[in-house]
């Protein structure tokens, strides 16, 4: 028995690992080696729109595969890296993006987390010294009546 599990270990591994070897598939890969490493570090920069965060190297869905063989298919045509990420931006918009860009408008949404952070600081600390600066609620203590009438709700 623990040598069937061990036999069986690294095919374990080989099977778990494999999803993201087979995501390119053979008829993918570029002839020229350049041009397919330039693809692949293209690839996984970019998200799969059907798997959410998995990049479409990796990613087996049929939308991956287009957009990968879009990848390759403008790298043939002579495009640069930043060409080919911008046409398939232009065409599918920044969420295509593993990275978003900083910015245009994009930049709100990278500043409103350390803008909300500063503002809440800023209203603790503002809480905190107002309420350091009120006087006590209970600074005279009881009056002689509400005295009286605690005596009085003791005594029972």
């Amino acid at each position: 028995m623990i040598r069937l599990r061990k036999a069986m270990a690294p095919l374990i591994w080989v099977v778990m690992l494999a999803g993201a070897v087979w995501a390119v598939q053979p008829d993918e890969v570029l002839d020229d080696p350049v041009l397919e490493s330039r693809a692949r570090e293209i690839s996984k920069e970019l998200r799969c729109l059907v798997c959410r965060n998995e990049n479409i190297d990796e990613s087996n869905a049929d939308l991956a595969r287009d957009l990968r063989l879009l990848v390759r298919e403008r790298l043939v045509a002579g495009d640069s890296d930043t060409e080919v990420v911008d046409y398939v931006v232009d065409r599918f918009g920044e969420y295509v993006l593993l990275r978003p860009r900083t910015g245009g408008s994009n930049i709100l949404l990278w500043a409103a987390g350390p803008a909300a952070l500063g503002l809440a600081l800023i209203m603790s600390g503002l809480y905190l010294r107002r309420r350091s600066l009120a006087p006590p609620r209970h600074a005279g203590g009881l009056s002689a009546q509400e005295e009286a009438r605690l005596k009085e709700i003791l005594k029972d």
